[in-house]
């Protein structure tokens, strides 16, 4: 990557899209005050494009993170992009914070996203294609293959390949065929018989049920590919005999992706979706990219005519093969470890290790787990326990992300199944994943569970579990919160907090919770939670404006908060005037922002910071510091409009004092980070946080791996001892001894 993606560029390139200015008194909804969310989101990507250049990543980490920059593009054209362009082709202008139209953002887009997948191939080509080549890893073409290998790899082509393949010639009687999302193709131009006749133009298009890495043997290396697409455009000349070749060249389609559904009008919300899923590889052509061929230039106007798409902002020429998120695989059953991160297997929770009766140890104390770092086994094995305890008699869940053969869903299907009642929150419209969602809710209802699939309108984005059992002739209920989803997979993958807890008020609360998802019936107050959009919106503006009258009546006044995203303009308003009431912010926000920090009567109590790393930041954690009284959450939503009000959240005291500490040293843990940190400047661009002279490299990620070795081995020391204590065991080494000194112990803060 080049050093002008990690500094701030001049002003006519910001990524604000706008000249930068000095913002003058607050005025709520001054476009000069805000980031474009469009452009912010693509920072984020630059930055998961910095750990693919990164020499300090092993090698196959870097392939990694260049897979995901890929992916992450495809999903923000296929939405975000797609969105901005329908509000065009429809007439609707909707303008954003930073007062840009629809058309302004695209074209600021494209040279943003432009400028970003040139370095990506700059990458690929100059950095990972040749430390790939030394670890002796290859991706080839056919013609520098052996004669004897060439030989094989075209019988291999005639006899696994050629039957599947249907060339296309484009013509008045043979029009431009539909093409799948993503797919990758081949364009192929040839002469025409007779002199003066536009150059003929053909489709081949690459099948997706085949690998696309063929496996070949070449000399000096561990293991070797070809590309799929490499041998089809090999064996044109097969599919037009008779036709004089100009060129060959492969391309790929990314489409609107996103679902349109109208609730209101939809009997049947699951059969709505079903529908839309079949239409949905219809939608319109957003972004075409182009990979190295020849007769690329005399079709290209002819071939965004075809897809109806603008050849100067939408056309994505580049000098590798497309789709390098698919080569990833080059690398998967390869285990070399100085190629990858150091091997990590999630510790188990230091109160649930060799525990019979996870009910007695929620009873005793509330739990805050910490994924990727501690194992969400306990997650598991608590529904299943619960699936087949004599004495539990509801169970219900809400579900958004579960993942494949989900053991959760098992689980609750065999809890139905024991006369349990069962009842599943299946959020049908979590995107990308609408068909697995369907698959194992109807799975679910064939168990006898009850699946509801949320309120009309709104997103179920809420992570929730509860558990009513018999307990003494009484009814207990117990609780489980979170800021990630209940997937095994991405609780391996993601940085997420979850609660346990018998606590009462929030029992009832998630009782209350369940029965709006299922029944429209709210409850007249909430003891503990607060839940969107029922207020979360309004109680986070609260939150703000008090510590901005603490500021003002001079006592202590902080807010530390970690998220994914921070969107909302009131919110962002609010933050400003705390800034300037003189409340110091400090913001973790991994993804977009759109607020402007640092600037002079405005925020330059606020700073922005951001964290890439080996695993996904996802967790939300809010501090505010109250005069002295600090408050400590979690939530499942982000500082965004859609979490505010088109979606069911929930924001979650932390009422435990060891929890609270705990959670304050995660978000001290996170700001010592001086190894994977990015610091957002006013105009929009980031810059990596410099290491103090003389100070340790801090890699928070790396020290919370260690914290969970450590609890892990003070357990095992305590259980040998005798002296099992289900406080210390739950909270790790550091809590015992604040509480014995009477202060707080800033975990991590100052190791490396």
């Amino acid at each position: 990557m080049t050093l002008e993606m990690h500094t701030a560029p001049d002003s006519a390139s910001l990524p604000s899209g706008r000249p930068s200015q000095a913002p003058g008194p607050l005025e709520a909804g001054d476009p000069a005050h805000y980031l474009n969310r469009e452009l912010s989101w693509l920072e984020f990507n630059a930055r998961v494009l910095a750990e693919a250049a990164s020499p300090d990543v092993p090698l196959y980490e870097r392939l990694k993170f260049l897979s995901i920059f890929f992916s992450n593009l495809d999903e923000f054209f296929m939405v975000r992009v797609a969105g901005l362009q329908a509000q065009i082709h429809r007439t609707i202008s909707e303008i954003a914070a930073d007062g840009m139209t629809p058309s302004e953002q695209l074209v600021a887009i494209s040279q943003r996203a432009h400028a970003l997948v040139e370095s990506a191939y700059k990458t690929w080509n100059a950095d990972i294609v040749p430390s790939l080549h030394r670890a002796g890893v290859r991706i080839v073409r056919p013609e520098e293959l052996e004669p004897a290998e060439l030989a094989a790899l075209d019988e291999r082509f005639r006899t696994d390949i050629f039957p599947i393949l249907t060339p296309l010639a484009i013509d008045p009687g043979h029009p431009f065929p539909h093409l799948r999302n993503k797919s990758i193709n081949l364009g192929i131009m040839f002469s025409r018989e007779h002199e003066g006749e536009e150059p003929g133009f053909g489709v081949i298009q690459v099948p997706p049920m085949l690998s696309r890495l063929m496996r070949v043997k070449v000399e000096g290396s561990r293991r070797a590919f070809v590309l799929l697409e490499d041998v089809i455009a090999r064996h044109v000349k097969e599919f037009f005999p008779v036709s004089r070749l100009r060129g060959t060249y492969p391309f790929r389609v990314t489409r609107n992706w996103d679902l349109e559904i109208d609730e209101e009008e939809g009997e049947d919300l699951l059969e709505t979706i079903q529908a839309e899923l079949r239409r949905r590889d219809r939608g319109n052509a957003v972004r075409v990219e182009i990979g190295v061929g020849g007769g690329v230039n005399t079709s290209v106007q002819r071939l965004c005519r075809a897809l109806g798409i603008d050849s100067s902002t939408d056309v994505y020429r580049v000098t590798g093969p497309l789709s390098i998120a698919d080569l990833v695989a080059v690398v998967g059953d390869d285990e070399r470890r100085e190629l990858r991160d150091e091997p990590f297997t999630p510790q188990m929770p230091a109160p649930f290790r060799d525990v019979e009766d996870l009910f007695a140890v929620i009873r005793e104390r509330d739990v805050l787990l910490h994924h990727p770092y501690e194992s969400f086994d306990p997650v598991v094995e608590f529904v299943s326990r619960a699936a087949d305890d004599p004495n539990v008699l509801a169970i219900k869940q809400t579900l958004y992300r579960t993942g494949g053969d989900s053991p959760i869903v098992k689980a609750l299907a065999r809890a139905a199944e024991n006369g349990k009642q069962v009842t599943a929150i299946v959020e049908l419209k979590a995107r990308f994943d609408e068909a697995s969602n369907i698959q194992w809710a109807r799975t679910l209802e064939q168990s006898g569970a009850q699946v509801i699939y949320g309120l009309l309108g709104l997103k179920t984005h809420v992570k929730a579990l509860l558990v009513v059992r018999r307990e003494k002739d009484k009814l207990r209920r117990y609780v489980h919160l979170s800021t990630g989803n209940y997937n095994p997979t991405t609780a391996r993958l993601y940085t997420d907090v979850g609660l346990f807890t018998a606590n009462r008020e929030i029992g009832e609360d998630v009782t209350s919770l369940f029965n709006l998802l299922t029944g429209y019936s709210a409850p007249p107050k909430w003891n503990r939670l607060v839940v969107a959009p029922l207020g979360l919106h309004e109680s986070i503006l609260g939150l703000i404006a008090r510590e901005a009258e603490h500021a003002r009546a001079g006592r202590k006044a902080e807010i530390v908060a970690q998220m994914n995203a921070l969107v909302d303009v009131d919110v962002i308003d609010a933050l400003y005037a705390a800034s300037q009431a003189g409340v110091d912010i400090r913001l973790f926000v991994r993804g977009v922002c759109c607020l402007r920090p640092g600037i002079p009567g405005l925020s330059e109590r606020i700073h922005v910071r951001a964290l890439i790393d080996r695993f996904l930041e996802h967790k939300r954690v809010f501090r505010f510091a109250n005069g002295g009284s600090e408050e400590l959450y979690m939530s499942s939503a982000d500082w965004m409009p859609r979490n505010f009000h088109r979606r069911v959240e929930v924001l979650v005291p932390l009422l435990d004092a060891a929890v609270k500490a705990r959670a304050e040293d995660m978000l001290a843990t996170l700001a010592s980070d001086t190894a994977k940190t990015w610091e957002l400047n006013a105009d929009g661009s980031y810059t990596r946080v410099p290491l103090p002279a003389g100070a340790p490299l801090v890699r928070s990620q790396y020290r919370f791996i260690e914290l969970a070795r450590e609890r892990v081995k003070q357990a095992d020391s305590l259980s040998r001892g005798g002296r099992f204590h289900i406080f210390q065991l739950a909270h790790g080494p550091d809590e015992d001894s604040r509480r014995k000194n009477g202060k707080k112990k800033k975990g991590g803060a100052t190791h490396s």
